[in-house]
């Protein structure tokens, strides 16, 4: 079984990697093999999750580590259709939105704290600088990866939709939510659809992402290695297939090609958290 899981990991790896994907040998569990293979799914089939799936997605989400226990997260169930719909065309007409076996929106979560410190005759100071706004976000990223983690583990896909903040505000009033909260993105979950072709997408060698001790630019080849399989496996999508004139320029030329997004720090000061 161990020398299957490494024969996996191998293939996983050179999806990731190429010809400089590190030799996996005899390090290969489940576990390992279920990350590696990890995929974005845009296409589901109909079909849904039941309440005691979500729930344990759920507690896994709740199982990740979290900032001095504050527990910053909270998680939307979006269930009705038309809330969904609404979400959908908010985040630019995706589909996958309706499509999922459910949609989940991430939040950053200080209001429950707040809410338990002032009640108890203590003020919040802290809470009104950035690093309070940033440890929240954290607390849920960490938790949102560990419910997609969950979610694959059960056979299904999932989706980021961080495309929720380009109309943030109109993401607030859709769901209601109070003062000290911030929607930081959405998960959709579904069962992929066979006919999806998206497959393990190439990411830098870790020549370029691993440093020892201190910073080490990366090197030019290992650059180039890298736009050639990220432009190949574009290409192979049938996609434009240069990654940095219609990825990474589209989306840091200029303000504007953060479709909205430039007003975020408005939002979060709207929403109780000054930034200071």
């Amino acid at each position: 079984m161990t020398d299957v899981l490494s024969t996996v990991l191998q293939e996983q790896l050179h999806k990731r990697y190429g010809a400089q994907a590190p030799v996996a040998g005899g390090v290969a569990n489940p576990t390992l093999e279920l990350l590696l293979r990890h995929r974005t799914v845009r296409r589901f089939l109909p079909g849904e999750i039941s309440e005691s799936e979500l729930a344990v997605i759920v507690a896994a989400a709740q199982s990740a580590s979290t900032s001095a226990n504050f527990q910053f997260t909270s998680v939307v169930v979006v269930d009705d259709p038309a809330l969904r719909a609404r979400l959908a065309e908010l985040a630019g007409g995706q589909q996958l939105i309706n499509d999922a076996a459910v949609f989940l929106v991430w939040l950053a979560d200080w209001s429950r704290n707040i809410e338990l410190a002032r009640a108890n005759g203590h003020t919040i100071e802290a809470t009104e600088y950035l690093d309070s706004a940033l440890s929240s976000v954290i607390d849920v990223t960490l938790s949102a990866q560990n419910a997609a983690t969950a979610a694959e583990s059960l056979g299904y896909g999932i989706t980021f939709v961080g495309a929720l903040r380009n109309k943030i505000d109109a993401v607030i009033e859709a769901l209601g939510l109070p003062e000290h909260t911030f929607p930081v993105y959405g998960l959709a979950i579904g069962i992929p659809d066979p006919a999806d072709p998206a497959d393990i997408k190439p990411r830098y060698g870790q020549s370029v992402v691993v440093h020892r001790n201190t910073y080490t630019p990366p090197a030019a080849e290992d650059l180039a290695d890298y736009l050639d399989r990220i432009n190949t496996y574009y290409r192979e999508q049938e996609l434009p297939e240069d990654w940095v004139k219609n990825r990474l320029a589209g989306r840091i030329s200029t303000k504007e090609s953060l479709h909205g997004r430039q007003g975020i720090r408005n939002t979060f000061n709207r929403q109780g958290f000054p930034l200071k």
